[in-house]
Formats: structure tokens, sequence, C-alpha cells
């Protein structure tokens, strides 16, 4: 099963961390020294995606942007001789054409932001990213994902679960644990946010899919769920009526980017994780702990 093509769902509003996201779009914050949106690119681009897909809204504009060269920059980073800095900018640069933009003119939900990338998408299995959940490690999520779709049948879903307090079950999509094998297991049911002490286990659905195209046909009639919105989730209840799906307990640490405690966090995280930032940034932790 050969995954070439990814989505990137970018049109939401970003209301948990207002004020920063009232003209930036959520995407565009900076975790360290890059946007959320090129950690993920990133992750697609190691795990062999070939094709990269946004679904953006109004004020998303600068997300194009960004994936686009600034021929102002590169000369005059040139003619100051910051070969560094250009080198950054060439390696961060998209292929041309590799790269898709499409709209979605309505908040209707995930499910709603996926649908609207089918035509792009076409008849093949596709990835989908949701650039405000990172995961810290080598190889990405998406890349243990595809691993493991390689040695599953043709018409296979993959999700990619992590285990929740049991306390928080009901403010995420909960699947249940059917056969399995090592890291992988067979999924037995799905729930969008399940009533406090109903759920069928503790592993949460996270922002890391593989899908097939028949997803499509499902959410063109899908009726809205939870919070109004068409749900992404209650969509693949319905694929899994006729297709497999698998969960994935993928190894590193997930970050929510989307809420203020969890981007803090993530830049904390991610700081430590790159051994020329390591030292000064334990340094100054210190002195504002005081310890």
């Amino acid at each position: 099963m050969k995954i070439r093509k990814a989505v990137f769902p970018v049109a939401g509003l970003g209301t948990r961390v207002l004020p920063a996201t009232k003209a930036m779009p959520k995407e565009m914050l900076t975790i360290v020294d890059k946007p959320l949106i090129q950690y993920v690119v990133d992750e697609a681009k190691e795990a062999g995606i070939e094709h990269f897909i946004f679904v953006t809204g109004r004020n998303k504009g600068v997300i194009e942007d960004h994936f686009d060269r600034m021929y102002e920059l590169d000369a005059t980073l040139a003619a100051r001789g910051k070969k560094a800095e250009m080198d950054i900018l060439a390696r961060d640069q998209p292929e041309a054409g590799a790269m898709s933009f499409t709209r979605q003119q309505a908040p209707l939900g995930l499910g709603h932001a996926v649908w609207c990338a089918r035509d792009i998408v076409g008849e093949e299995p596709f990835a989908v990213v949701l650039p405000d959940e990172l995961v810290l490690h080598t190889p990405g999520c998406l890349a243990q994902m595809i691993e493991a779709a390689g040695k599953l049948g043709e018409k296979s879903n993959l999700i990619a679960v992590e285990a929740v307090p049991d306390e928080l079950t009901h403010q995420y999509g909960i699947c249940g644990v059917g056969k399995r094998h090592g890291k992988v297991f067979e999924v037995d049911g799905m729930v969008e946010k399940p009533a406090k002490g109903t759920a069928p286990s503790n592993l949460s659905i996270t922002g890391r899919y593989i899908l097939q195209p028949e997803i499509f046909k499902i959410l063109e009639t899908q009726e809205r769920g939870a919070g109004g919105e068409i749900q992404l989730t209650d969509a693949m209840i319905g694929l899994a009526r006729t297709q497999k799906f698998y969960g994935v307990e993928f190894a590193g640490e997930r970050h929510d980017c989307g809420s203020k405690p969890g981007f803090l966090r993530a830049n904390i995280a991610f700081g430590m994780a790159r051994a020329e930032l390591r030292e000064g940034l334990r340094a100054e932790m210190k002195k504002y702990l005081g310890k």
C-alpha cells in the first residue's frame, strides 16, 4: 500500500490560543525557530509523502507564502554571504508542483475539511496530519504508521492512538481494542467523546490517520455530529463496516500545540532536543525557577 499524498487541515481559527491567532494562523506559530506547519511537513517528507495538500480558509495565505520562494530574501542573504541561512531555506523549499491548496469555506469540522480534498487525493489511500499535534521522535509518527501499513492488507485504514487518563476519555475520540499484533491492533469500534464511564478503552485517536479513498463517499452525506460539526470519527465508524481499521501505538512524545500549556511545553521539549540549544535553555530555566 503506497501512501503518496497527505492532507493537512489548516482552516481552523485557533481560538484556544487567542489573541496570538487573531491575525496569524495558528499553524504559523513557532516552536523554537520553525512554524508548526513546517514540522508536520518535515514529518510527512521523512515518511515518503510526495504530494502535500492543504485545506485552508480565509486569512491563511501566509501558509502558502511560507512554502514559496522569496527572491528578495534570497538575494539579500546571498549579498551578505549568509550561506547557513540560505542552506536552511533551500532545505525547506518544496519541489515545484508538490503542494496543492484548496479552501474550506465554512467551519464545518475535520470531516468536512478532509472531504474538501477529495478531488486532489483521487482514488488512492492517503494520510491526514493535524498540524497542531507534534510528536517528538525519530522516526516520526507518520513514518511509523506507513511502516505498519506496509505489513497490512491493501484496503487497511490506520489511526495513531495514545493512552489518556481514564477520567479524561470523555474528551477524546476513543477506540476499542481487538486482536493485537505488537504495537498494532485491530480496532474494535470507535466512539467520539463517549459519556463518562462508557469508553471502550483509554486509547485516544490522535492527529495522524491513513485512510482509504472510500471515506469520501461517506463524508459526502455524513450528518453533523458532536459540536454540530461533520466528524471524521463518525465517517470512520461508517467505513469500518466494510474495511479494516488498525490502531498504531506510536513511539514518541505527543504535544498538543493548539493549547497554551501544550504550546509552551513543546517549545521546551523541542528546544531541549537540540544539542546546540540544550545547555543555554537549561541555564535560563534554572535562573527562572531559582534552582
